[in-house]
């Protein structure tokens, strides 16, 4: 007759007063369906008991308590029934005199103030709260909570403006993995590795992968007194670096026994990063200039397995032979790191007579990225030395404050262990075949877009082909036009692409170039709609005249520089003072 009063209890009991118009129809397919509220009118007003009738819930406390308890109030007959028997509890309320004396003006009014947010609670969706309309905060921790699917919303509609993965071409690393290795991973999020006594078998998984990869890069084991030793790292510089403080170690050790000055250690690089030489178009470490550099300070060279530039593999056969010879005729002993962070999972299957690992004497330690062809997520590597002897004591820092004494060589303290973990899944998962014919594939797809790209008649090929090198296509404009390399990666990224476009190394920098990296998920069909893309990029650049190409080329510049700069506010109420700072 004059509306109805409907409350459904969980622990706080809430009564939505429906206003009149409110079929009873509707009402029953709601009580029928479970839904914790109906769909009203405009001025339906929610309230919570335990603020309009306190003695109330305190009083009955165990029934506000059990499972579900559905009131249904209407002028004529008051009545309280439990769902699961549709038992009546008249006396929980009283008579209705009672009850509507207990709803006062002034109590109606506290309960507004109090139940304000009420309604977002029970919105229909996540843009009908208040907190879509507001600015999600940037750069200080809010005062007030939010809702745990609001923050999941707004983040990911953030998140939706970055690259596509897939379609991201510029990036070794992984992205693409089984649904069985993400579920490993999920599992596992929560420990940490470094707590060996609490997780020892994920530290007996890291053994593990050390043990597969020692074999793989060929290391002697015959020795029982000479094994090789090996870590997990979070990706290749981690790797890197703790490679090359055992090389700097173990000369400092050599000169002070000596008795020579330890002041001027110096390292030898590849191509990538100061020796940079030109021969027959590409860009290449030769061996015989680089040691020719070695004194009795260096404490090492380092070779590259697979160049980021054009992704060839350096010569270390050649390196480690002419060393020989450099080192026993200065006795020096000057050993080879080798930085095979692309090459070391594609190599030993695609061209596994190539010889640059430990079947090389003077390669005393390897690092490889397991989130690059290794075939996992980013955010795991590995540091490989040949022998014990090759990693000084001093370097390793014994800590017992974790439950037991343990050993550790890490720059990262604590990490995850799932990416350990993933990265055992995976080389068991695939094995050897399995690795053969992934890698096989990718080398067979880098082929066919170099032969696509150079049937065009308009780009030169600069990177090795027939897994000579790693699955990569570097590739420039054969001839000058009034556009450049940069434009094309401008363009082609308007259609969602990402094709990194760069200049050479130090002593080549007039050399521009394009590079698509091939990687697992990186198929036939989607290299030939990317192909048929970089072409209608290059129709359209044909049409452009050399202003209009300027002038998007200094918008793209702009847009660069401002994605580089964020505003850092002093304070969010003043906010006439800000400072500009470089992300």
């Amino acid at each position: 007759a004059g509306g109805a009063v409907v409350c459904r209890c969980y622990r706080i009991i809430n009564i939505v007063i429906l206003a009149p118009g409110i079929s009873s129809d509707i009402l029953r397919r709601w009580l029928k369906q479970g839904k914790n509220t109906a769909k009203t009118s405009p001025g339906t007003r929610l309230y919570n008991i335990s603020s309009i009738f306190p003695e109330l819930t305190s009083q009955y406390d165990d029934i506000v308590n059990a499972s579900t308890v559905v009131i249904v109030i209407d002028v004529n007959d008051v009545k309280v029934t439990n769902k699961a028997g549709n038992t009546e509890i008249s006396e929980f309320l009283g008579n209705w005199n009672e009850f509507t004396t207990a709803i006062s003006h002034s109590r109606l009014a506290n309960s507004d103030q109090s139940e304000g947010d009420s309604h977002e609670v029970y919105s229909t969706t996540i843009y009908g709260t208040r907190w879509s309309t507001e600015p999600i905060p940037r750069y200080e921790l809010p005062e007030d909570e939010m809702p745990p699917k609001c923050a999941y919303k707004f983040i990911k509609d953030e998140l939706a403006l970055d690259g596509n993965p897939l379609l991201n071409l510029a990036s070794f690393v992984t992205t693409y993995m089984e649904e069985e290795a993400e579920k490993l991973m999920a599992e596992n999020l929560s420990k940490n590795f470094i707590d060996y006594e609490e997780y020892p078998i994920s530290v007996e998984l890291q053994n593990r992968c050390v043990n597969i990869i020692s074999r793989l890069f060929n290391a002697p084991l015959d020795d029982p007194n000479a094994e090789a030793m090996g870590v997990s790292t979070v990706g290749s510089s981690e790797a890197i670096i703790l490679a090359v403080l055992a090389m700097k170690k173990r000369w400092q050790l050599k000169r002070l026994a000596e008795g020579k000055s330890t002041e001027k250690p110096n390292l030898i690089m590849g191509a990538n990063v100061q020796v940079c030489w030109e021969k027959e178009d590409m860009f290449i470490l030769k061996p015989e200039k680089a040691v020719e550099l070695v004194d009795e300070n260096t404490i090492g060279i380092c070779a590259i397995l697979g160049s980021t530039y054009t992704g060839h593999y350096e010569d270390v056969k050649l390196l480690n032979d002419l060393l020989i010879e450099k080192n026993k005729a200065d006795n020096f002993d000057v050993p080879i790191h080798v930085d095979a962070a692309s090459g070391g999972f594609v190599a030993p299957f695609v061209y596994p007579e190539l010889e640059w690992d430990f079947r090389l004497p003077l390669v005393r330690s390897i690092n490889v990225s397991g989130h690059k062809y290794g075939l996992c997520y980013a955010g795991v590597g590995w540091a490989i030395w040949r022998s014990a002897e090759y990693l000084p004591k001093e370097l390793i820092f014994n800590i017992n404050y974790l439950g037991s004494d343990q050993a550790s060589f890490t720059l990262n303290f604590s990490k995850g262990a799932s990416h350990v973990i993933a990265q055992y899944y995976v080389l068991v998962r695939l094995g050897r075949k399995g690795f053969t014919s992934i890698m096989t594939n990718i080398t067979n797809t880098a082929d066919h877009l170099a032969e696509l790209l150079e049937k065009t008649g308009r780009f030169e090929i600069l990177s090795e082909r027939n897994g000579k090198g790693l699955p990569l296509v570097a590739f420039r404009l054969k001839t000058n036009a009034h556009y450049n390399e940069f434009d094309i990666a401008n363009r082609i990224r308007e259609r969602g692409w990402i094709v990194p476009a760069y200049t050479m190394a130090p002593h080549a920098q007039n050399v521009k170039l394009l590079r698509v990296v091939v990687r697992e998920d990186f198929s036939r069909q989607r290299c030939e709609v990317f192909v048929k893309d970089l072409l209608n990029a290059l129709s359209l650049l044909d049409k452009l005249d050399v202003k209009s190409i300027k002038e998007k080329r200094t918008a793209a510049q702009r847009w660069t520089l401002l994605k580089n700069v964020t505003l850092a506010f002093k304070g969010h109420k003043d906010t006439s003072i800000k400072q500009n700072t470089i992300c």
